[in-house]
């Protein structure tokens, strides 16, 4: 391959790999990406893969997108998952003015990081905000160029800035990395390269140019069919395919264990009715969770169409079957630390921080069980007017 940017996004996922796996011991140990795998995903361009075109991009399609972040989240999770989250943060490009989605994506190494929505305020000021307070688990946040945040506009009077419908506007603004401090907090159990750091900003001013709606899909200012999806369809198909790669990691890492290894007493594992079922059973789960996670998100892409977001019942197969697909990855970590054995449980093996790993990835927001229930009103004909 005489330049990898130019292959498709898996094989450019696959020249990544190696590098990640090497650097994972160093990556956990500094709680953030190494400098040779950070500019591995930039010569690959594998965090440009949501930017649009229009600023440098490559605007591809989410099976595409998927496939690359499950490949490096094989070799290590939390390397995937700071693809995943560069890309997914890209996914505001499409709701700037072009001149601003130009200037903070326009850069090869461009990267944007931040923290999910709280109860934050922004104190609109003329021309723009005046932006104060406290965010979390912002991964990535050491290598960001830009940061964000999340919150609604009080005016002057006092009151929430509204929408056509009554709701309060809640608005992404955007900054230079520089303007944020930075807090050196994050001591999970585990995905803790991501450095999923906390920053604040004291009376920050964002011009009004530096903010977009990321909340409303109508508001898009890009036509192509990726930016059709709508940004929570996407974070959750993206955080499914970092927990399939690393649960994908754990079983073939199960299966070459028990191909030599003979507990004391017993036969080979590989040879024992117990294990053969467990892996058969694990291989069905994780296969036909990740098929249908791709075949409903090609599904979408063939109907989405440039001028409208993609509708509700489409918003949701692609909610249900990221869930699912989450699920079923923990799921199969699972099974396959316990057929381990005491081989799972000793650090530096290939079990014990995909474990741990994958179970604190199971606490994020995209894995809540709440998901079944607000598809279920969907299929039942009675959908959240706020489904997204």
């Amino acid at each position: 391959m005489n330049d990898p940017a130019k292959a498709d996004p898996l094989a450019r996922a696959r020249c990544l790999g190696a590098a990640a796996e090497a650097a994972a011991d160093e990556i956990e140990r500094r709680r953030r990406l190494v400098p040779s795998v950070l500019d591995a995903i930039h010569r690959l361009r594998l965090a440009r893969m949501f930017v649009p075109r229009s600023v440098g991009g490559d605007e591809v399609a989410p099976v595409e997108a998927v496939a690359a972040i499950e490949e490096i989240a094989r070799r290590d999770l939390s390397v995937g998952w700071n693809v995943f989250v560069a890309n997914a943060a890209a996914l505001i490009a499409p709701y700037l003015p072009p001149e601003t989605a130009r200037e903070v994506f326009g850069a090869p190494r461009a990267l944007v990081a931040w923290g999910p929505p709280g109860d934050h305020t922004f104190e609109a000021a003329p021309g723009g905000f005046r932006v104060s307070g406290r965010w979390g688990f912002a991964s990535g946040c050491r290598h960001a160029t830009w940061m964000g945040a999340h919150g609604c506009v009080v005016e002057p009077d006092g009151g929430k800035r509204l929408d056509a419908r009554g709701e309060p506007v809640v608005l992404t603004v955007l900054f230079p990395a520089r303007r944020a401090t930075l807090l050196d907090d994050w001591n999970a159990i585990g995905m803790r390269g991501t450095g999923s750091e906390s920053y604040r900003v004291d009376d920050l001013f964002v011009p009004e140019s530096h903010s977009g709606r990321r909340g409303d899909p109508a508001l898009r200012r890009e036509p192509g069919p990726l930016y059709a999806f709508t940004m929570q369809s996407l974070y959750a198909a993206g955080v499914a395919a970092v927990a399939l790669g690393a649960a994908r990691a754990m079983l073939d890492a199960f299966v070459a264990l028990a191909m030599r290894k003979t507990p004391r007493g017993l036969r080979r594992l590989a040879d024992r009715p117990a294990a053969q079922a467990s892996v058969a059973r694990a291989e069905a789960q994780l296969g036909s969770a990740r098929a249908w996670l791709m075949d409903v998100l090609a599904q979408t892409q063939a109907r989405a169409v440039a001028d409208r977001p993609i509708d509700v019942p489409d918003r949701a197969r692609v909610r249900l079957a990221a869930t699912h697909a989450i699920h079923a990855a923990v799921s199969v970590a699972d099974r396959v630390y316990r057929d381990a054995g005491v081989d799972a449980i000793f650090p530096g093996g290939p079990f014990e921080r995909r474990f741990r790993d994958l179970h604190t990835l199971s606490q994020q927001i995209q894995a809540r069980e709440a998901h079944y229930e607000r598809v279920g009103r969907v299929l039942l004909g009675d959908p959240p007017a706020d489904f997204l």
